[in-house]
């Protein structure tokens, strides 16, 4: 069985930890779009930090890897379930630029 958005949702949400905001939303290929924001910091403009970053991926792992890196260098005293993937996601950065040059 397929989980649900709402299913996805709670899912990411507790693996993100307490300063995250997850919301899905759908594209226009009906493909779903994980947007993480930080309940304590702000981008532009005074909107809170996020991980949405227009014409990119922004998969379950890509949002999740830019959460963690985000996690790593604003908020390393906090906790949260996913913080124990950092090396992988280390290992994909370092891989998506090898394989950019």
């Amino acid at each position: 069985m397929v989980a649900s958005k709402a299913a996805r949702e709670r899912k990411a949400a507790s693996e993100a930890g307490t300063l995250a905001r997850v919301r899905i939303t759908l594209d226009a290929a009906q493909q779903f779009v994980y947007t993480i924001s930080c309940t304590a910091c702000s981008a532009r403009d005074d909107r809170p930090w996020s991980t949405y970053r227009p014409g990119s991926d922004n998969g379950y792992m890509a949002a999740m890897d830019r959460w963690i890196f985000h996690l790593h260098e604003n908020h390393r005293d906090t906790e949260a379930p996913c913080l124990a993937y950092l090396g992988a996601a280390q290992q994909r950065l370092h891989e998506r630029r090898e394989g950019q040059r």
